[in-house]
């Protein structure tokens, strides 16, 4: 899994609880750290072979942002990867990220059991080839 920051937000003490809680739960995490554009992130997934992309977005723009990265990551025709978002949602963005095909989408205090369970459950076992 990789998991890491888009754009110009610098808040990543929830990112690195979220990794740890991870890795703690046996997961191979690699953390990108900040400031990552959509390209390097889906360059990063491509060269880790990941199942799982977690983004952390605390910015307002976290439509655009995860837009450009599944441009990014379709662009490389990595379109079995599981895409994570967690961050500022409001009801509205929400929505819109699951129109894009995110389907695990976190906000401010959400457990990191229902995190962790949900990568579990959905990490694609058999990714096509």
């Amino acid at each position: 899994m990789v998991i890491t920051k888009v754009g110009l937000d610098g808040h990543d003490r929830g990112v690195k609880v979220i990794a740890q809680a991870l890795r703690d739960a046996g997961m191979e995490v690699i953390y990108a750290g900040l400031r990552r554009t959509p390209d390097e992130i889906a360059e990063m997934v491509l060269q880790e072979d990941a199942d799982v992309l977690g983004l952390s977005i605390l910015s307002g723009a976290v439509v655009p942002l995860t837009r450009k990265v599944i441009a990014a990551l379709r662009a490389r025709e990595l379109d079995d990867v599981l895409v994570v978002v967690g961050g500022i949602v409001t009801t509205e963005a929400r929505q819109e990220l699951q129109d894009m095909g995110v389907e695990g989408i976190y906000g401010p205090g959400a457990s990191l059991t229902d995190i962790v369970e949900f990568v579990h459950a959905n990490v694609p076992q058999l990714r096509a080839v």
